[in-house]
């Protein structure tokens, strides 16, 4: 355990510890989100022991997501809340803080002996209604006076608790509500089959396999002509280019006279109902052939629950934060025309652009606007993997294949048959993977690792890079028929130095997004706040503005967005009012962006030594990651200036000229 040094409770940093908030639980939910929460929680405060549950009401126990105590994990943590110190704070729903005595205060409560418990503060977590969710805790072996900044700390990580299970009741919410709409589907006595625009089978419920006498990997994909008489066939044709042409609603018809259909060769009446679904990208519709005296009803309870799951999967969204791509700019337009024109097609594409650009978010709106979005996305950054096991992780392995390959392993291109393949990074490839991945390209197929049988896939290729694949050609580090192949549709994505006009929208989107994480009322950044924003040139890009406008709700005040904390300290002086004023108010060029850049990185590496890395390097002067810096020095044509010769080489001797580089 820490000493106190001279502070009511154990010494933290308390930049630190909301870093280890902001990272430490970026890339993990549910349990794993838990456990880091926690642990990062007790890390902070110092202090023995932490804990994050949910509350059972109907059995007024409390049940652990994780609980760290002593340096490890309490296993399965369950108990009641009757004679404990988190008592008062379920029933009362506020913090409660015992500094010191807390055996003596609570002596029914074995646990606290038997952790040597002297202190504990704990937090309830509450959805929007009030009601109580869970509670977030900390105890220590040591007394825990009150201390204004661990409080307020500690309320931070119950907020961030809060927003997960939040996010987790809802999730699970909705998984119920689409299992009921699943069961009402193929329980329901009518046949109820989607059709797409072509009016082609893509989905059918047991009544409807019955009906027609089909089983479904035979229907799926046949024209739902062949279940219908031709002047049948005319008439359902005709209804479902009529519904496509209606606006919003009316989008649901009785056909008249119902449809003559056939199974297995005998003709039988059916009375239908045919509607359109899907707002965006291509129709499809539902065709319901049922008994009129079943048709209300079934459609009411249909059509409830499908509104429900829309309402349920909307809201899960915004407490994810939807993968939006905003902007108004002229380039940011250019992209979007891009993303519409090629999404419906199976070409490959490449996206470019530096890192923070949001690459990701491309793939996911040409997997989302393309026909495979009923298919998976699978996402992989190829700079993450290990060289030695990228070829496993692509194609998969056998049983034995490799050493450690204990059983058969799947790869992401069998994991994204008949969907979408994203490849971050791709530049990162090794050369000898290079020629297998070709493959995959021009002919959809593979050989597993240690396998001998060839394996088909049909999977469409987006990738993505930040390097300069033409370059990586002629210097042999890329293969240039790979990279014709991949570049059959080049999107590139403009850095938000070109596009100061987005940061407007793009820091008001995430400003609501993380106050509503937070439950927290922010306002709208300011005009003195979106200067200063755009006063600065974002080397991190969107996902750098994304990480400063999270830490500027965290440590706003009186509803205002704190940017003097959030900041890089290279961009934390305000901008001044004459700043505003002509001539600076002009529109600057490229190339003069680019020299203010550059002119700003030489500062700060000058100011670090030219060390890039570490507590005293550029990049976290600059509040950047060391890897980004490194690419844009690369871009910008930054480089260590040679050393001057030491003064004790012999007069005469030549100088040794080490060559120009970046310390990292």
């Amino acid at each position: 355990m820490p000493e106190h040094d001279g502070h009511p409770w154990p010494a933290f940093d308390e930049d630190a510890a909301l870093r280890a908030i902001v990272e430490g639980t970026a890339t993990d939910t549910g349990e794993a989100f838990f456990a880091a929460l926690v642990q990062n929680l007790a890390r902070a405060l110092g202090v023995q022991g932490a804990w994050v549950t949910e509350y059972l009401p109907s059995a007024r126990r409390l049940r652990a997501f994780a609980f760290w105590l002593g340096g490890r994990w309490v296993p399965e943590y369950e108990y009641d809340v009757a004679g404990t110190p988190c008592e008062p704070v379920v029933d009362q729903r506020r913090l409660v803080h015992i500094p010191e005595n807390v055996m003596a205060l609570f002596p029914r409560d074995p646990d606290l002996r038997q952790a040597g418990a002297v202190s504990y503060a704990g937090v309830p977590l509450l959805d929007g209604a009030g009601a109580v969710l869970g509670h977030l805790a900390v105890l220590d072996t040591r007394p825990m006076p009150e201390e204004p900044r661990g409080l307020a700390l500690l309320r931070i990580f119950a907020a961030r608790a809060t927003a997960e299970l939040r996010r987790l009741r809802v999730e699970a919410l909705l998984r119920q509500r689409e299992e009921k709409l699943r069961r009402l589907v193929d329980g329901a006595m009518d046949a109820i089959i989607e059709l797409d625009g072509g009016l082609r089978i893509t989905l059918l419920n047991d009544a409807a396999e019955k009906v027609l006498g089909c089983p479904p990997d035979e229907a799926i994909g046949t024209p739902f002509a062949r279940f219908l008489s031709e002047e049948s066939h005319r008439k359902l044709a005709d209804l479902a280019r009529n519904l496509d042409g209606q606006g919003k609603g009316n989008r649901c018809r009785w056909i008249p006279g119902g449809l003559d259909a056939r199974t297995g060769g005998a003709p039988f009446p059916a009375e239908a109902t045919l509607s359109r679904v899907g707002e965006a990208g291509p129709p499809f519709h539902v065709l319901i052939l049922r008994n009129v005296t079943e048709r209300v009803e079934g459609e009411r309870r249909i059509h409830r629950l499908t509104i429900e799951a829309e309402a349920l999967r909307d809201e899960l969204q915004t407490l994810r934060g939807a993968d939006e791509i905003l902007g108004e700019s002229p380039g940011l337009r250019q992209v979007l025309q891009d993303i519409a024109q090629v999404a419906e097609t199976n070409a490959t594409v490449l996206v470019l652009g530096e890192t923070g650009t949001g690459k990701e978010l491309v793939a996911r709106a040409i997997h989302a606007a393309s026909p495979r979005r009923g298919g998976p996305l699978i996402c992989v950054n190829c700079a993450a993997i290990p060289a030695t096991l990228i070829e496993s992780e692509f194609f998969g392995h056998e049983k034995g294949g490799f050493t450690g390959a204990t059983r058969r392993r799947d790869g992401r291109f069998a994991l994204a048959d008949g969907g979408t393949i994203f490849l971050d990074e791709v530049g990162e490839l090794p050369v000898e993977l290079q020629p297998k991945l070709l493959r995959v390209l021009q002919e959809g197929e593979f050989e597993p690792v240690g396998g001998t049988e060839t394996r088909k896939v049909n999977v469409r290729v987006v990738a993505a890079t930040n390097r300069d694949l033409e370059t990586a050609v002629q210097k042999g580090a890329f293969r240039d028929d790979l990279y014709y192949r991949l570049n059959v549709f080049p999107i590139r994505l403009p850095p938000l130095r070109e596009r100061p006009q987005d940061i407007t929208l793009l820091a008001g989107a995430f400003a609501r997004r993380y106050a509503s994480q937070l439950g927290r009322q922010i306002e709208p950044p300011s005009p003195e706040c979106i200067r200063r924003l755009q006063a600065y040139a974002w080397p991190g890009n969107v996902r750098e503005l994304q990480n400063v406008i999270e830490r500027a709700v965290i440590t706003a005040t009186d509803g205002r967005l704190n940017l003097d904390r959030a900041l890089p300290r290279s961009a934390r002086q305000p901008v001044l009012a004459t700043e505003t004023l002509e001539p600076e108010a002009r529109v600057r060029t490229i190339q003069e962006l680019e020299a203010f850049e550059r002119d700003n990185l030489r500062r700060a590496l000058e100011a670090a030594r030219w060390k890039i890395a570490g507590d005293k390097g550029a990049a976290r002067m600059l509040g950047m990651h060391p890897n980004t810096l490194a690419s844009r020095m690369k871009t910008l044509g930054l480089a260590r200036p040679a050393r001057d010769p030491s003064p004790s080489r012999r007069r005469g001797e030549p100088a040794t000229r080490e060559k120009a580089r970046p310390l990292i």
